[in-house]
């Protein structure tokens, strides 16, 4: 394995990504909306295509603003026909994304031959060449991507920590949090936005499927190891950067010992999150299925007899 600095960056971009998706996924698993990070990452699709033509340029701020608008409008969609049209939130989500994700593959398809936008490139993305893309700061060349998913990343540590009382209230209570004065629709609507800006930043350098993984299997791991929300959010984040770092290297390894040339980071990333929740799905003091059988088989006095 020849280790580079190429490999350094994108580690640290696949941690920063994984880290920034981390954080607002564990609100989303409480609040039983895991799947809403998967309607966002798909809907933003035709964003991207009416930034296109409305601004002629693939430029990063319009595409950015595009994308963000059409992952926010796919909350709000979805919490609308929830609401007014007496549809199960699941069904709400799957009815928007799949739309919006048809009108973008169609709005693509006839830019095709006038701009590089590639729905491939979305799902999957290209993490393997954002240490290619740099800005210059103070005379060191920094990856764009890092730069980028880094900010996002102190963008939601900054929300999280100043509203952290109100979004854990009306995780857990959201009448309750309306009585105290904290308008859980507000919350609401503020954590779509923090999960749609945070999508939309990751997906361009990592794709929408690691960041779908990212949402929600490093939560979904946490939620299994702890009850505490600080302790799960702080795990939620570990984990993530977890598999940012064991993904990356499984790529430049695993390959190998199938007889492949190669494997893309960002799969492997997301591979690696599955096998950590499977561990702790097995294996969590509390809540592991091999821990309990092993006290119920203590508690019991033994394995139970064979016959």
């Amino acid at each position: 394995m020849n280790w580079t600095s190429f490999d350094t960056w994108i580690v640290v971009i696949g941690s920063l990504c994984a880290a920034a998706c981390a954080l607002p996924g564990c609100f989303l698993v409480l609040r039983k909306m895991s799947m809403m990070g998967d309607a966002i990452s798909h809907a933003v699709l035709p964003g991207l295509a009416i930034a296109f033509y409305l601004t002629g340029t693939r430029a990063s701020l319009p595409m950015f603003l595009g994308a963000a608008l059409a992952g926010l409008l796919t909350a709000l969609f979805t919490q609308w026909i929830t609401r007014f049209g007496n549809v199960d939130r699941g069904a709400a989500m799957g009815i928007v994304f799949t739309t919006l994700f048809a009108i973008g593959l169609l709005l693509i398809r006839q830019t095709a031959d006038h701009v590089d936008l590639d729905p491939g490139c979305v799902l999957y993305g290209a993490i393997e060449l954002t240490p290619l893309d740099t800005l210059s700061i103070g005379g060191f060349a920094i990856p764009r991507a890092a730069l980028v998913n880094g900010t996002i990343l102190l963008v939601n540590l900054l929300f999280l920590t100043l509203l952290y009382k109100e979004f854990k209230l009306s995780a857990f209570d959201p009448d309750l949090a309306d009585t105290l004065g904290y308008s859980s629709q507000f919350l609401h609507y503020l954590l779509m936005t923090l999960v749609a800006v945070t999508t939309v930043a990751a997906f361009e350098s990592v794709g929408s499927i690691i960041v779908i993984a990212m949402l929600i299997v490093p939560p979904a791991t946490a939620l299994l190891l702890t009850r505490d929300l600080l302790k799960m959010l702080l795990i939620a984040v570990a984990v993530a950067v977890l598999a940012a770092v064991t993904g990356h290297l499984g790529a430049l390894v695993v390959p190998g010992w199938f007889g492949f040339e190669s494997t893309t980071s960002s799969g492997m990333i997301a591979l690696a999150s599955g096998l950590i929740f499977l561990i702790a799905w097995l294996f969590s003091p509390d809540q592991g299925i091999v821990t309990r059988r092993f006290r119920d088989d203590l508690a019991s006095g033994g394995p139970s007899p064979q016959c």
